[in-house]
């Protein structure tokens, strides 16, 4: 049995319940949204279903108003609430008569707000909560929130050191976030996330639109895990997997809408222009993406596995600070930056205030000058703005190079 860890997300979670009258936590299938629901009903009066089972489904659809109103003014907790969007009018007609907090708390495996049968967003009414797969520090017990640590006091990269080596890295990378894999076998993980991506995208896909084609979206998810952390190229993507870019664009949307992939949008310094340029795209859990690359831990160990390394190297920090950003004690956001002239850097993390902290990702253990160009560039460009410069690499140890510029060990991320 999967060991219950605690989630990081959950005190907002909970503060949110007691502030809005709706919660919806949306997530990936198998992230742990209905274990997180369960504990956050189990502090007060509560009244669970899951619209998995085919009876309280009919009742949903028969009775919407009288569904909604069964928990009386105790709380109504629905799992899967995607599977009947119809229901969110009538949660929508109880909030606006009671906007008591705490009357419902929804849990989604699709992104409600993409849904084309969904009659009604809840703006106003309800707080969604993003649940992905277990960071590595919920699943080594402790609150990571490197960005925020970095952006309180930079030079405590100075002192870093780490037991964990480039091997261990590879195996985190492997093991991938998705809380059932983390005790399997090699062949039982393979086997587990190969019938969930056969699953999601026969079954689940067509949950949000009928013209869904299971094999077009299988060869698009398997080209973003090839190219895990490139930058999004449709008319190159439509011609790999032999489909219109039209059709490549709509099954991408249906991608993000099950959480399977996610972007990074291209930063500038001017906000006017930030939607410009292309997004990097990322399938969000390692191991799904490694799994569906063909590539297991001895072969990206291995010296010619070094360029396949970078990309799943560089999914996975992405992956971690994007969970990351959910309870950071700063908020911030993500991005990547590239300029005309050439200057490129694989992550930005934007603070609240301007302030940026820029990383570079790199497989080897070997700091190397010209890792640090871009951001050395971007901070003489930047200014104060500039909080640090980082290369995160498999190195055991941190080393400073130059002005608010250091190399850092991957662990860093959860370990700082």
């Amino acid at each position: 049995m999967t060991e219950l860890r605690q989630r990081h997300i959950a005190g907002f979670a909970a503060e949110a319940m007691e502030t809005f009258p709706a919660v919806v936590i949306e997530g990936a299938r198998q992230v742990g949204k209905s274990t997180l629901a369960g504990q956050l009903a189990s502090t007060k009066p509560a009244t669970i279903v899951t619209l998995d089972d085919d009876d309280v489904r009919a009742a949903a659809i028969g009775d919407p108003a009288t569904f909604v109103a069964q928990a009386g003014t105790g709380l109504l907790a629905i799992d899967e609430v995607q599977r009947t969007p119809g229901l969110l009018l009538a949660i929508k007609a109880a909030i606006d008569r009671d906007r008591r907090a705490g009357r419902f708390l929804l849990t989604g495996s699709s992104d409600l707000l993409r849904m084309p049968g969904a009659p009604e967003s809840l703006a106003g009414r309800a707080v969604t909560v993003r649940l992905d797969g277990f960071s590595q520090g919920e699943t080594a017990g402790r609150v990571d929130d490197f960005v925020s640590r970095v952006s309180a006091a930079p030079n405590v990269l100075s002192g870093f050191e780490t037991d964990i080596d480039r091997r261990n890295v590879i195996d985190r990378i492997i093991i991938g976030g998705y809380p059932e894999l983390q005790t399997l076998s090699t062949r039982m993980r393979d086997a587990w996330l190969d019938a969930y991506t056969d699953r999601l995208l026969t079954r689940d896909s067509r949950e949000l639109t009928r013209a869904s084609d299971p094999g077009r979206l299988a060869a698009l998810l398997r080209l973003v895990a090839a190219g895990q952390a490139g930058e999004l190229v449709k008319s190159r993507l439509s011609r790999d997997a032999a489909m219109p870019e039209t059709a490549a664009t709509v099954g991408l949307d249906l991608l993000q809408a099950l959480f399977l992939v996610g972007l990074l949008r291209p930063w500038t310094p001017n906000l006017t222009s930030r939607e410009v340029g292309r997004p990097k795209a990322i399938v969000t859990d390692s191991a799904l993406a490694a799994r569906l690359a063909r590539l297991t831990a001895d072969a990206l160990a291995r010296p010619t596995g070094a360029p396949h390394l970078g990309g799943q190297l560089e999914g996975f920090v992405v992956a971690e600070l994007q969970k990351q950003s959910r309870w950071a004690s700063h908020p911030f956001e993500l991005f990547h930056f590239r300029d005309r002239a050439g200057l490129e850097v694989d992550v930005i993390a934007e603070l609240d205030d301007g302030r940026v902290i820029a990383i570079e990702v790199k497989s080897g253990a070997t700091a190397k000058p010209e890792h640090f160009s871009g951001l050395k560039g971007l901070r003489d460009r930047l200014g104060e703005r500039f909080i640090a410069g980082i290369v995160l690499n498999t190195a055991q140890r941190a080393v400073p190079f130059g002005e608010r510029i250091w190399a850092v060990p991957v662990p860093a991320l959860w370990e700082l």
